[in-house]
């Protein structure tokens, strides 16, 4: 009878430790918004060890897509398998994956033209801040890094470029890179905010938010601030604003990483691609 209840001890203890060196993966998280006047969920990757650990950690925020939500990439992106097979494998280091989300209420990360939906002050403002009080996150530029497909990826473009004094690698995937002209901005502008028909408040709002226009005034000191890994299928319908992206990082001569491989706009494209993400940031963390 002893015997049965130390191996009995002996399983247990070694069932709640390999549970402790796992990775976990949360995805109904909350974190009050004063500027968005709502709670806002957010999904949190643990790489194992942290329960057990007092290290800290560099971050990586990986934005959903337009539809989607802050579990896109936990659900469908299988963030939890990847993530844990690239830091087994050695390819990534071990990281935490912060995935907010950015469809309830409106659609989207930046603030609205009118100013009554404010979603990237409430990024940099509540979030970001929030979630490095909550986890033990390396708070230095060099140890973020952000990331995102499609809406996600024009997010990642915008808040990289907005900002690129605290993130140190930006990954945009299959990125939406704003419209490509003024008469296309009105055109979108007209359905989501019919109210605002100020042409200087429209062109304005259309310089901030397109990628190709912040590219060309970036300083020269500024060319190597962040580093840039840029993905987008042969095939997908976003090809050519992020074709147009790398000419102009290339006539501007920033340095970038820029992939076209055989796919689509699709969940198969970006599970693909998350794999080289990870080892890409994981570089700009360990400054090889």
């Amino acid at each position: 009878m002893k015997k049965v209840f130390l191996f009995s001890s002996i399983f247990i203890c070694f069932s709640i430790l390999a549970s402790a060196q796992m990775s976990k993966v949360s995805d109904n998280l909350t974190i009050p918004s004063k500027i968005l006047k709502s709670d806002r969920k957010y999904a949190v990757y643990l790489p194992a060890g942290y329960e057990t650990s007092q290290r800290s950690y560099p971050v990586l925020y990986l934005l959903h897509g337009a539809t989607d939500n802050h579990t896109g990439w936990v659900q469908f992106g299988e963030v939890q398998r990847i993530a844990d097979k690239a830091i087994q494998d050695g390819t990534a280091t071990a990281m935490i994956i912060v995935m907010p989300d950015g469809d309830t209420g409106r659609m989207g990360y930046f603030n609205s033209i009118g100013g009554d939906w404010n979603y990237e002050d409430f990024f940099f403002q509540e979030f970001l801040p929030a979630i490095e009080k909550t986890y033990r996150i390396k708070s230095d530029k060099r140890y973020r890094a952000i990331a995102g497909l499609s809406m996600g990826g024009g997010g990642t473009f915008m808040y990289a470029l907005h900002h690129p004094e605290l993130f140190s690698s930006a990954c945009p995937l299959s990125a939406y890179i704003g419209p490509l002209s003024i008469e296309e901005a009105k055109t979108r502008m007209s359905k989501s905010d019919p109210g605002i028909t100020d042409e200087t408040q429209i062109k304005t709002y259309y310089e901030k938010h397109n990628a190709l226009n912040l590219i060309s005034q970036i300083p020269d000191d500024q060319k190597k601030a962040v580093r840039w890994y840029i993905d987008c299928g042969d095939d997908d319908f976003l090809y050519e604003g992020n074709s147009l992206v790398h000419i102009a990082m290339r006539k501007k001569e920033i340095p970038h990483e820029f992939r076209v491989r055989d796919g689509a706009h699709n969940w198969t494209y970006w599970r693909d691609a998350l794999p080289a993400v990870l080892g890409f940031v994981s570089e700009t963390f360990h400054q090889k």
